[in-house]
């Protein structure tokens, strides 16, 4: 069961990203915070709490599977890709 809270900062930006992972190893984005103080992750530790609390396995629904598809078919053919700033792209842009 990795229950964990993730707290994530790029590079040249001035905000942090908090998201937690369930038991599922499914991610739930609770936000962007500028600071961290001793009461803001308080905040995000019990937010984080009731998520695991409540958790619930998410059955992907038959249009997420065709967008997976989808963009699994565009991988296979190079138009999928990374740059170099961690962005998808799309190649079509």
């Amino acid at each position: 069961m990795p229950r964990k809270i993730h707290i994530n900062k790029y590079q040249g930006n001035t905000h942090y990203s908090v998201t937690v992972e369930d038991s599922y190893n499914q991610e739930h984005h609770l936000g962007y915070y500028n600071d961290l103080s001793p009461e803001i992750l308080s905040e995000i530790e019990a937010d984080a709490e009731m998520l695991w609390q409540n958790e619930v396995k998410y059955e992907p629904s038959s249009m997420d599977k065709a967008i997976a598809a989808c963009v699994e078919l565009d991988k296979n053919s190079g138009l999928y890709f990374t740059d170099s700033r961690g962005n998808h792209r799309d190649g079509l842009d």
